[in-house]
């Protein structure tokens, strides 16, 4: 019997653990949490649980040594270190993160030992990568040239229950996501290099009509410049990467960040207010606190984000329960506290690839592809989209049928053909249409 080992128990274990041990196949779980771990695994003989921390260097040596692949779920700050481990053991290794600088740096030395290290093998990254090349390898197949192409993927909840004033709920912890906000972005429109600071990241969104959901907005996902050499289309004028959310989300994020609500410069903290803080972050009387917004910023009572930052609670009049931390620690406490999925709403992931082309005949085209995926009672539908593509990657490196070596992510016919086959059968599936447009 293969053995598989998964370091970390976090949110999308369960269905990896699942697939693999439906599949016949050994699975260990590594994880600080022995307790968690062992409930991941209940009611499968073939599955062990194990205490470990990423501490304990000599302990993942053996561990390495007695299974025949690696997935590292742990934060990707971690992955190196376990990669450089897998090369020393001549492991082969899975991650769902995005490849950094330092993991690309490990590409020769695995292939010198015949080593696969695949990342970014989720759902954004990773199902992306590999619908976006299914359509973009068929089409310069048939000669043809991509002119413009965007790829828009969101984890939200669904519709129903998209029911505060932020129309957002969070299946994980907010930390990361408003981590993210912070992030500025890069894309190419129409031949220019548009770049937004930080402070403009949640301005002017595309408005982007999904069917079955309804008019979303999109904003940019990082830089979306390197995907025009990962995806293999020079010939690209526009290449933008984005981020679904339902109406409000850009408005409310843009006022909590034109606030300063998201830095995270250490503040004194004791003793004060909720309202407290955000006027002294903006130089705001407390007594007027909301009238200064509205005069600052060009806004009423009927504006989305000034409602959802004060049901949020940052113009309060109400303790904060740090005595010291960042304005970012506050608010996603905050959204921890008030904006967190329950066990019986369901979340979605809706992914959308449009491209432009033009034809080997000249004539242009516009495709376009979408996923629309919700949660069930079995698995969360961010668990299952990330978790799958990984499972069913491992369990084809473990059949040989996956022969790469070297630090990969799934861009390859040969990696992510016999994926997406797979996915499919799992309802896990983009709908295709297309039709010809006059430029």
């Amino acid at each position: 019997m293969k053995k598989v080992l998964i370091l970390g128990a976090g949110m999308v274990v369960k269905p990896i653990a699942h697939y693999l041990l439906d599949n016949n196949i050994k699975v260990t779980i590594a994880s600080r949490t022995k307790a968690k771990a062992e409930s991941v695994l209940e009611g499968y003989s073939h599955g062990e649980a194990i205490a470990w921390t990423i501490d304990e260097l000599d302990a993942l040596d053996t561990l390495i040594k007695t299974h025949d692949i690696i997935v590292s779920l742990l934060p990707y700050t971690h992955h190196v270190t376990i990669a450089k481990k897998c090369i020393a053991n001549k492991k082969n290794m899975l991650t769902t993160s995005y490849v950094s600088p330092e993991m690309k740096a490990l590409d020769v030395e695995a292939k010198e030992v015949g080593v696969l290290i695949l990342n970014e093998i989720g759902v954004d990254p990773g199902y992306d990568h590999m619908t976006a090349m299914q359509i973009i390898d068929r089409v310069h197949a048939e000669g043809g040239k991509i002119d413009a192409f965007y790829s828009l993927c969101g984890a939200l909840c669904a519709p129903e229950v998209a029911n505060n004033p932020f129309r957002y709920k969070f299946s994980w912890s907010p930390k990361g996501v408003v981590m993210a906000s912070n992030n500025g972005a890069q894309f190419l429109k129409e031949g220019n290099i548009i770049n937004l600071d930080t402070s403009d990241l949640f301005k002017n969104p595309l408005v982007v009509d999904f069917p079955e959901v309804e008019e979303m907005h999109v904003y940019p996902n990082r830089d979306s410049l390197p995907y025009i050499d990962i995806y293999g289309i020079p010939e690209a004028k526009t290449m933008y990467r984005g981020t679904f959310r339902y109406k409000n989300w850009c408005v409310a994020m843009d006022l909590l960040k034109a606030l300063k609500l998201t830095s995270y410069d250490m503040l004194d903290l004791k003793g004060k207010t909720f309202a407290q803080i955000t006027s002294e972050l903006n130089g705001f009387s407390r007594a007027t606190l909301e009238i200064d917004i509205k005069k600052k910023f060009g806004v009423d009572e009927k504006h989305a984000g000034l409602q959802a930052i004060k049901w949020l609670g940052v113009l309060d009049e109400k303790p904060v329960h740090l005595e010291t931390g960042s304005a970012f620690d506050l608010v996603s406490d905050l959204m921890i506290e008030k904006m967190m999925m329950d066990t019986t709403e369901r979340d979605m992931v809706i992914m959308q690839h449009m491209f432009n082309i033009t034809r080997a005949d000249g004539e242009q085209e516009t495709i376009v592809s979408r996923m629309l995926d919700y949660g069930n009672d079995t698995y969360t539908s961010i668990a299952r989209t990330v978790a799958l593509p990984a499972a069913i990657g491992v369990k084809m490196i473990l059949d040989g049928e996956i022969a790469e070596t070297g630090v990969h992510i799934p861009i390859k016919k040969t990696i992510y053909k016999p994926i997406l086959t797979a996915l499919e059968k799992l309802g896990i599936n983009m709908v295709e249409i297309s039709e010809t447009y006059v430029n």
